[in-house]
This record gives structure tokens, sequence and C-alpha cells, in this order.
């Protein structure tokens, strides 16, 4: 396989990972895997979190794919998907993890209207503490943010946190 095809399997597929993430949050973890999100929708009392299980969960395939194409010849497709599989897994933590919910502290400050929407959008989606009612399942794809407090609003902001302060709700590191 060509050089130039491999990259655009790796991109396709760092590509549909967000559209995998967005239906696996959506209708997965806020679904029957709701047993273990639930979890991140509340305060975090240590270093983890059972909703940790889904970053083990979802790089097996990536492994799994990797294997496959370096080890057992199933071709440099496999590899070219595994190792977009494990890209967006890595966008996922730095942007998610580290950045949003700083669970490595950083001095990030979300500067350009892109980093602001999603980032907003993520503690949007996070306002919510039940699993039914939440706005926002996308990582890298989010909508404005004045769409998703009105949609929140329409819901009645049915789950949303109570305000402890003036400034609005607490939001989950």
């Amino acid at each position: 396989m060509s050089p130039l095809l491999l990259l655009l399997i790796f991109v396709a597929t760092v590509a549909a990972m967000e559209g995998f993430a967005y239906v696996m949050h959506r209708w997965v973890m806020h679904g029957p895997g709701w047993f273990l999100h639930a979890s991140h929708h509340r305060p975090r009392t240590g270093n983890w979190e059972a909703n940790d299980l889904y970053f083990v969960i979802f790089a097996l395939p990536s492994i799994l794919l990797l294997l496959g194409g370096v080890q057992w010849n199933w071709g440099s497709w496999a590899t070219a998907v595994g190792a977009g599989i494990a890209a967006y897994g890595a966008i996922y933590l730095g942007f998610h993890d580290i950045i949003v919910h700083q669970r490595v502290r950083n001095r990030y400050v979300a500067r350009s209207r892109y980093m602001k929407r999603i980032v907003q959008a993520h503690r949007l989606h996070h306002a919510v503490e039940t699993k039914d009612g939440t706005v926002s399942f996308g990582f890298l794809v989010a909508s404005h943010p004045a769409a998703l407090k009105q949609e929140l609003a329409r819901r009645s902001r049915a789950g949303v946190r109570k305000p402890v302060s003036p400034a609005g709700p607490v939001l989950p590191r």
C-alpha cells in the first residue's frame, strides 16, 4: 500500500473516531454504560474513577489492530487504522483529561475561539449530573455554547447542578 493511502486511512480513522466517540458517549455511556460513566459526572475523590475503564476498553481495538498489522501480517491498513485510533485516544487524553479536567495540573488557558467553544461545551455537558438531559456528546466538534444553553433551558434544566455561588453551577474537575 502506498504511503499516501496509508496516511489517508490514518487521517480518516482519526476523523471517524469523533463520530464513534459521539455515538458511544451518547448512547452507551449515557445509556447502559452509565454504571461506569456516572463517576465522571460527580466530583472525583481520588486519582481514578470507574469511567477510566472506558479508556482501557477503547484502547483494545487499537492494540489489536496494531499487533495485527505489525506482527500478524494483517496488512499495513490495520496498522494505519490502529494508529489512527491511538492518535484519537491521545488527542482525547490531551483535551479531555489534561486541558478540561486538569487531571495533570497545567496553566493552559483556552484562547482561540475553537478551544473556548469546545471547552465550554464540555463544561456544559458536565453541568448535568444525571444520565438524561445532557447536551454536547462530542469531544472535538461541539455546538455553539449559546445553543447548548438554550437546549438546557428548553429541558427545564433537568439534572443541572444547583448553583453554589452567583457565578453558576460548580463543575467537576
